[in-house]
């Protein structure tokens, strides 16, 4: 029988004590992780039945804890009092928190020897994954299988802590269900059974499935590109997939449903965020100069990779029009002629989308890389060559600051101090892309009933993409911004159903003059037009 709740308050009942449900799966939980500690230091034996129980602790003691944190609580909206905690509000374990995961993954990406990687035989921390890695791939375990295994377990349990909680809502459930499906089954188990189809003559590159640029930014590299071609038929299938999800699968989805299909649905950075990190929603930054700076840097990032991309997959095309039919000359023309035309289109048909500042930034941008372009095709460089970086090295540099630094490091490492989507805000150049084309062309949009708001800010509390939902809803005005994920949780968390998550016709979809606050409106014309 349910604990009758007599306290209204939007915080929600904070208790300075764990009851005993909270006790046992925090005991649980660290003996979890005080295996996968020991492991570190000492040889453990039977390692298959110690990984499993640390596995399953480590998972349980996340679903006691949750299931002692949400068991008795009615459906509805509660925070729970976030703000009142050390972990979510920036305090003491918070910070500590912030500082183990940073100093984890620091050491992932580039310390894994600490972990017991060595070439001739795994020792502590990854030996201990070893029987799992073979029983799924036939190969030893490596410290990404490691992370990999860590990763979905997290989600899956925390997923479940997330459906618990936002137990009232069947879109949070749904897309919930989503990402730890994707996440478990196309990112973590079928790479892993499929590597069993390598031999010495046959490779496929299974490690990612998807193959979608820029977030994979190694998607056209060499190196992979010959994997695919030497895989047979079903190489060049998943290397036509990932053509075709750059320019086709994915502007289409995003044209019908916006960037959430995948940032939401889909996206295993997204998935970990929405669930492990779903406690520290509320700490990402709102203000004017964040947003400011969030926009640069993310669309800096998305131009170095397409600069980057361009640049790497000319080295490896000639200049002799007589043996190719691609040369270097005419693939650098043909991006240079495609980015001046995308942009052309843009700026006739859809000019007044974008802000005067957008217009400016875009302008600079596009200027940047074609110039940065006709360097590399004035430079006459040969194969190796981009600009005055061997090619290797550039993709190094972009995978080393991107992929491991802000992806990793300060994209996850810092969800207690910055909050879950510093690397969706900030640094994801697929992410980028798609808000592009959610702003621009796609027919979704948060729709909003601003004389049933009563200004309680939940909604601009937990966005955790620092969008000041609120001054969108006291307004009544449609809500389009390129960084929504669509994650829903500004509805969710919405007292007054204030908010709809839509996806209609783009006519009136953007809506800024549209605003009500004194006599400058003509509201008969507007009515009439509507």
């Amino acid at each position: 029988m349910a604990t009758i709740q007599r306290n209204m308050s939007l915080t929600g009942d904070v208790s300075d004590h764990l009851n005993p449900l909270q006790k046992t799966g925090t005991i649980i939980g660290f003996g979890g992780l005080v295996i996968l500690m020991y492991s570190l230091f000492g040889d453990i034996e039977d390692k298959a039945l110690w990984l499993t129980i640390a596995l399953i602790a480590l998972a349980g003691g996340i679903l006691l804890f949750s299931k002692g944190l949400y068991n008795d609580k009615l459906k509805g909206i509660k925070n729970h009092g976030v703000w009142f905690k050390s972990i979510s509000s920036r305090g003491f374990w918070g910070w500590l928190a912030g500082i183990t995961l940073t100093g984890f993954y620091v050491i992932l990406y580039f310390y894994e020897g600490l972990l017991g990687a060595n070439p001739d035989g795994n020792t502590g921390l990854i030996a201990l994954f070893d029987p799992l890695s073979k029983f799924l791939s036939g190969n030893p375990a490596s410290q990404w299988f490691v992370y990999g295994t860590l990763y979905t377990v997290a989600i899956l349990a925390f997923g479940i802590k997330f459906i618990w909680k936002y137990k009232h809502n069947r879109y949070e459930q749904l897309r919930t269900i989503s990402v730890m499906f994707f996440q478990t089954a196309f990112a973590f188990i079928i790479p892993e059974l499929m590597a069993r189809l390598n031999s010495d003559s046959f490779s496929l590159p299974y490690n990612d499935l998807k193959n979608m640029w820029p977030l994979n930014y190694y998607a056209f590299d060499g190196w992979r590109v010959d994997q695919f071609i030497n895989a047979g038929n079903i190489g060049l299938a998943f290397l036509i997939f990932g053509i075709l999800s750059v320019f086709v699968i994915s502007p289409f989805l995003t044209y019908k449903y916006g960037k959430r299909w995948y940032c939401s649905w889909v996206c295993g950075c997204g998935g970990l965020a929405e669930t492990a990190g779903d406690s520290f929603r509320q700490l990402s930054d709102k203000s004017m100069f964040a947003w400011k700076v969030e926009r640069w840097v993310i669309h800096s990032v998305l131009a170095f990779s397409v600069v980057m991309t361009t640049a790497v997959i000319s080295t490896y095309l000639g200049y002799d029009s007589e043996k190719y039919w691609l040369t270097k000359d005419i693939f650098l023309i043909s991006v240079a002629v495609f980015l001046g035309l995308l942009f052309a289109v843009i700026w006739y048909f859809k000019k007044e989308e974008l802000k005067k500042d957008a217009r400016y930034g875009a302008i600079g941008y596009l200027v940047i890389v074609l110039a940065l372009i006709g360097i590399h095709y004035f430079s006459g460089t040969q194969n190796n060559k981009v600009f005055i970086f061997e090619s290797g090295d550039l993709r190094s540099f972009y995978g080393f600051l991107i992929g491991s630094i802000f992806s990793g490091v300060i994209g996850t490492g810092f969800y207690p101090l910055l909050g879950n989507r510093v690397w969706c805000r900030m640094g994801c150049p697929m992410a980028g892309i798609l808000g592009l084309q959610q702003r621009l062309f796609s027919k979704f949009r948060i729709t909003t009933n601003g004389g049933q708001c009563i200004s309680c800010g939940n909604c601009s509390t937990y966005c955790e993409m620092g969008i000041d939902v609120r001054s969108y809803a006291q307004k009544g005005e449609n809500i389009v911004r390129a960084s929504c994920v669509g994650c829903g949780i500004c509805s969710a968390v919405c007292p007054r159903g204030v908010l709809k998550l839509e996806n209609g016709p783009q006519k009136g979809r953007i809506n800024p003059t549209e605003v009500l606050l004194g006599n400058d409106v003509d509201l008969m014309d507007l009515v009439n037009k509507s």
